[in-house]
């Protein structure tokens, strides 16, 4: 019972699946009408398209020449959100690998917290968190040890961000690589941000505790 009224206010917004209520993960993975989200721009939004659906029905995100956020506008506690999602290559050495997933952020996109979509030669990088605290004049950088699990351009990666607590942990390809003890946010939004690169999405769901 404690999973049914968060599945059914979801799915009021349109942010759920029927079929989610099988496995107990709530599908949040937006249409191409974006229903029950909401653009938060941190540059002025794009005028492009930037938040689009693939023909096989990923959630394609185009950060080149964008900066901003895109959040489910249904904000969530404890849980676990899980992402499956990729890079489209790019061959150009000055490409720039950068984009993110949101737990526990404001919708107004004030305050966030941040686990790193980033592929480069220095941290933060994929698995790596971030987060902007109430108050806060500068960002907190929560940084894993050693390498990141992450699959190169061209490959599927699974991240799970567990928020329970104050406790905010992430695992990258099934390999945890960031335990945060001290997070002052209960609950918040989840989402994506759209910088510099493109990735797509074929998966974003989460499972209350």
């Amino acid at each position: 019972m404690r999973r049914a009224l968060p599945l059914l206010l979801l799915a009021a917004l349109g942010c759920a699946s029927p079929g989610a209520r099988d496995t107990g993960w709530i599908d949040l993975l937006p249409d191409a009408s974006l229903k029950g989200w909401r653009r938060v721009p941190i540059k002025p939004l794009a005028a492009k398209a930037v938040w689009t659906v693939s023909p096989e029905g990923h959630l394609v995100v185009d950060g080149v020449d964008a900066t901003e956020m895109l959040l489910c506008e249904r904000p969530l506690g404890d849980g676990t959100l899980r992402v499956e999602w990729r890079y489209r290559r790019n061959d150009d050495p000055k490409y720039v690998y950068n984009g993110g997933v949101y737990v526990r952020t404001a919708l107004d996109g004030k305050t966030w917290v941040q686990a790193q979509v980033a592929h480069g030669g220095k941290p933060p990088v994929c698995g790596d968190l971030i987060a902007m605290l109430p108050g806060a004049t500068q960002r907190t950088d929560m940084l894993q040890h050693g390498p990141s699990p992450a699959r190169p351009p061209g490959e599927w990666n699974t991240y799970d961000i567990a928020c329970r607590g104050r406790t905010i942990a992430v695992a990258v390809n099934g390999r945890p690589t960031v335990t945060w003890n001290d997070c002052p946010l209960p609950s918040g939004a989840v989402g994506l941000q759209a910088e510099f690169a493109v990735y797509e999405v074929r998966a974003f769901r989460f499972r209350p505790d």
